[in-house]
């Protein structure tokens, strides 16, 4: 189905892909000639053609989870006015009010701010971020960023990125989104998806393909190819949602008529334009897909990569899930007992729940296609639940207006609002050791809202909504589509955007600097943060040795987030899930700082500086993180916020899952380590490490240094890289966020 090809290949007019390099022009101009580099070109302030790019976007979204902290940032970093369109949407915690804060505190908060700044704000339960942005925001050509991690809009010609909220911040300030020229990846769709495959098992497939090797990390994939064509909108927008979890930079598709028609019945066809690729375009690498090989897919717990067909699955069940409940022990331990095995009955696997939901999962195609395969079916009585979200009030409307709302009630599916709370732990969690399969982005651990601390584990396979209902009718036994006959016989598609004029409201251009903010309690500003001094002295708070550690595992998602707004109470969950320790340790070691900086210098940090010979006067002293391979998943800030507000100055790893994770550590001031792969990293937490001098290493333009860790037994040498970093993230390291940054600027 998918076969990787590492090794630099050309696309001539777009239709015939040439694998040598005989009588073509070289890499570096036939690149230009993609249509990643034409529209990544045309947002590089820079212009050119160098291998550095500064990208100013033309538009940008963000949530409830993340907006409040990014205008607090900006605000204190000087915003005037919104320099481009910004939707805020309502998508992640509209129905989880308990616990932290009030979420309408939040949605109010976001509304002052659109009129203050002129934004343009989505209430609650209107639509998801995604789907929102693809019925309102993308324009062919264009690029929007957004503080999503799955903000992926390249199959409808617009280039998507998802970062962090300092990324944003910098937007809002007029500045730029700085990066390395990326490699481009062309994913050459060949043959017709077969009836019951659906845009979740071509994903899933690419991302068991791509995800472990790191064969597209922060490269852009371009698709093309003659499969193309068979590809419905909803097909595209469901495959492209999920090249995020392919640990890519952003995507890019071809342009055609099924795009064309998207815009008008969008009421937008000015917004349409063809996007091809020159007459000789080169690509770094390729990936092909056969759509007609093609089967129904399952991602089991506990990444989207961990993947098999559902035939796979249903011929060695057991083998398959003692696996699954093998990786469990590894992550959990004793806390929690795992039994997957005992979902077999009769030789055949049992799901607990289904849902079809989000930016992923709920479009018009995917709802239609459940329910005629649920028509006059029925999902029973017993344990088995199905739940679905549709992605927009547009979408629910359509649905509702062509019958399939009514053949999806009529067999026992629960329709819910537009809603992301499935996807990220703040909806429809499971029960203890229920299996849920669901058409969403992230079955990450703890993803679905467990709480393994307290014993509590339940799990998430993906699927494609066709499965899921194949599974809804058949009792909850996971099966197949391709294994059932279904007739999809409901009228296609039409956009009817009245909501949106009577709810959205658009200030895009409109600010009022009039308009006061309104704060919740539970709104807070972010706390004092210092800049970095001439040495640093960093004691380990964590030591995780996991392949790969999560930012759900950084800072979970689910209920933590209804403390989104108020940085101190949030950071009391940081890594709470994987180390609980840590936030006590951390908080320690920041009262030790506290007391070191009113001339108290505790005995164990006056210790460890005179086994190396460094004085307290010019050394900082905070906390750090050592992790194998951190910051995959979710663009949530927090994840380095979080560390931050704790005292955290640096990370070691030996090397970041993503570029967005990484970039959050800079911008608030966390020195990004990195080792070399050969190096052992047999430290425990409460050793100490010194790295003399970073100050003028990091402003000095140095890429390198050599440090010292210092355990109970003696000290030994470690050398420690930050490679990679502009002149202006040096500058915010050395300030110690990027508030700091501008503060300084404006003085």
């Amino acid at each position: 189905m998918v076969e990787l090809i590492n090794h630099g290949v050309y696309l001539l007019n777009g239709t015939h892909v040439v694998k040598g390099d005989a009588g073509m022009p070289a890499p570096d101009e036939a690149r230009e000639k993609t249509i990643t580099y034409q529209i990544l070109r045309a947002h590089d302030v820079d212009g050119g053609k160098g291998k550095k790019m500064r990208i100013r976007f033309d538009a940008m979204m963000s949530h409830d989870i993340t907006y409040v902290g990014i205008i607090q940032t900006a605000r204190a970093s000087g915003l005037k006015k919104f320099p481009i369109p910004y939707a805020m949407t309502n998508c992640h915690n509209s129905l989880c009010a308990v616990g932290g804060t009030i979420n309408e505190d939040d949605h109010v908060f976001g509304l002052s701010a659109a009129k203050k700044y002129g934004g343009i704000y989505v209430p609650a339960n209107q639509a998801v971020i995604h789907q929102y942005a693809r019925e309102a925001m993308v324009k062919c050509g264009n690029m929007i960023l957004g503080s999503d991690s799955h903000t992926r809009y390249g199959s409808l010609g617009n280039m998507g990125v998802g970062e962090g909220g300092g990324e944003l911040v910098k937007q809002l300030l007029e500045n730029t989104w700085d990066i390395n020229a990326p490699e481009v990846v062309l994913v050459w769709l060949e043959g017709e998806p077969r009836k019951g495959v659906g845009p979740h098992d071509v994903a899933i497939s690419m991302v068991k393909a791509v995800f472990d090797n790191g064969f597209v990390k922060n490269k852009v994939l371009e698709f093309a190819g003659p499969g193309v064509k068979y590809l419905p909108i909803d097909f595209r927008n469901g495959i492209d949602i999920m090249t995020t979890e392919t640990t890519c930079l952003s995507s890019i598709w071809i342009t055609d008529d099924e795009v064309k028609h998207h815009y008008e019945i969008h009421n937008r066809p000015e917004d349409y334009k063809e996007l091809r690729p020159g007459d000789v375009a080169y690509y770094d690498s390729m990936i092909t897909i056969n759509l007609s090989q093609q089967e129904s897919m399952i991602a089991l717990p506990f990444h989207p990569s961990n993947a098999f067909t559902i035939h796979e699955l249903q011929k060695n069940p057991e083998e398959i899930l003692r696996r699954v409940e093998e990786d469990a022990k590894k992550r959990f331990g004793d806390k929690i007992d795992v039994d997957l095995v005992s979902k077999i009955k009769d030789g055949k696997v049992m799901a607990d729940q289904g849902i079809i939901a989000g930016c992923s999962g709920g479009t018009y195609d995917n709802l239609s296609a459940a329910a005629s395969i649920l028509r006059g079916q029925s999902v029973g009585n017993d344990y088995f639940t199905i739940s679905a979200y549709p992605q927009s009030v547009p979408v629910y409307m359509a649905t509702t207006r062509n019958k399939i709302a009514e053949e999806l009630l009529e067999a026992g599916v629960v329709i819910k609002p537009a809603f992301c709370g499935p996807c990220f732990g703040a909806g429809d969690v499971p029960s203890n050791n229920g299996l849920s399969i669901r058409h969403t982005t992230r079955n990450f651990p703890n993803r679905e809202g467990s709480k393994p601390g307290q014993g509590q584990i339940s799990l998430v396979a993906l699927m494609d909504a066709r499965s899921i209902a194949a599974t809804a009718a058949n009792g909850g036994v996971i099966t197949a589509a391709t294994d059932i006959d279904y007739n999809d016989d409901h009228k296609k598609y039409d956009f009817d955007g009245k909501i949106y004029e009577r709810r959205v409201f658009n200030g895009f251009n409109k600010a009022d600097d009039n308009v006061a903010l309104k704060y919740g309690p539970n709104i807070k500003d972010w706390p004092k943060m210092y800049p970095m001094q001439e040495n640093m002295l960093l004691e380990l708070a964590a030591v995780i040795h996991d392949p790969v550690t999560t930012t759900d595992e950084l800072i979970p998602s689910g209920e933590t987030s209804s403390y989104r707004s108020n940085p101190l109470k949030l950071s009391e969950f940081a890594l709470s899930r994987r180390v609980p320790e840590y936030v006590e340790l951390s908080k320690r070691i920041q009262q030790q700082d506290l007391e070191r900086r009113d001339g108290k210098t505790p005995q164990n940090v006056a210790e460890a500086l005179a086994k190396v010979g460094a004085k307290d006067s010019d050394t900082s002293f905070g906390s750090c993180v050592f992790a194998n391979r951190p910051g995959d998943g979710s663009a949530r800030e927090q994840a380095a916020s979080c560390q931050k507000v704790l005292g955290g100055d640096a990370n070691i790893c030996y090397e970041y899952a993503t570029k967005r994770y990484r970039s959050n550590c800079i911008n608030w001031g966390i020195v990004p380590f990195t080792i070399a792969p050969e190096t052992p990293f047999d430290y425990e937490s409460g050793d100490f490490v010194f790295v003399p001098g970073i100050r003028e290493a990091i402003l000095g333009g140095k890429e390198e240094i050599d440090a010292k860790v210092i355990t109970k037994t003696g000290v030994k040498d470690i050398h420690l890289y930050f490679q990679n970093l502009t002149q202006d993230e040096r500058q915010i390291l050395a300030d110690g966020c990027l508030m700091n940054y501008y503060a300084a600027q404006r003085k």
